[in-house]
């Protein structure tokens, strides 16, 4: 069996399975495009991702991942069904109960949230392009009218409440950006459009603090051109940090 979907709550999940396992599983928290359904997922219906993952099954790992209720935008609701499907992977397949995570995007709101939440567990987070402030997105999208208003929706429905309480309170549980930090991470950052190089100037200023308090967080800069290299870097990382069981 390659694959298997099957749903949980409301939500469908997707886990796909190796030829030669390595005992280590991959949650892969998606961007706001990600989708699984009862057939298939974003993951392999997109040829870039299909292809990651590909490379991620052909070096052992066990990938796994939800729906997480669509363009979630790190709900508190999301982050719950990740913890669940995480229990439930661990419990039901035969892999090492420290996972890594990689998460791309709006992903990287749900995957902060898991590593304060559930730290110990997490072996190590690989960030794409993540969004690491919603304060910090809305401001930057502020910018492009059409967009702000589309994400204001949005937020609307995944914090179930309406647009106050959403600025006023949602928004700014999220502002706390991994200040504490007990897992390796990495952020690997591609510099594919003008918001791209917007957030890599936020990025550029936390990496200092990073710095300075001695985090274990490292940052790399990726063209688009070299994209075909992603995958390679995130199972180097990932590798790395499986020395201790």
């Amino acid at each position: 069996m390659e694959s298997r979907n099957f749903q949980m709550d409301t939500e469908w999940n997707m886990i796909h399975y190796p030829d030669k396992p390595s005992g280590f599983g991959i949650l892969i928290i998606g961007d706001d495009r990600h989708f699984v359904d009862e057939k298939s997922s974003f993951w392999t219906q997109n040829e870039g991702k299909a292809a990651l993952l590909a490379q991620l099954k052909q070096s052992g790992y066990t990938v796994f991942y939800s729906n997480l209720y669509g363009k979630n935008w790190g709900s508190r609701q999301a982050v719950e069904m990740a913890r669940s499907l995480y229990t439930h992977v661990v419990r039901n397949e035969i892999i090492n109960e420290k996972i890594h995570i990689v998460a791309e995007g709006m992903g990287a709101l749900v995957a902060q949230k898991l590593m304060d939440d559930m730290g110990h567990l997490i072996r190590s987070s690989t960030l794409i392009n993540p969004i690491l402030s919603l304060q910090s997105h809305l401001d930057q999208e502020k910018e492009h009218k059409f967009f702000y208003k589309k994400l204001m929706k949005e937020l609307e429905s995944s914090y179930q409440a309406n647009r106050s309480h959403v600025l006023n309170e949602a928004i700014f549980q999220q502002e706390e950006v991994m200040t504490e930090v007990n897992m390796p991470v990495k952020i690997i950052h591609i510099l594919s459009s003008g918001r791209a190089y917007k957030q890599s100037k936020m990025l550029k200023e936390m990496s200092v603090k990073w710095q300075d308090e001695e985090m274990p967080i490292s940052i790399s800069y990726m063209l688009p051109e070299k994209k075909r290299n992603l995958a390679k870097q995130i199972i180097h990382f990932i590798k790395n940090n499986e020395q201790e069981l």
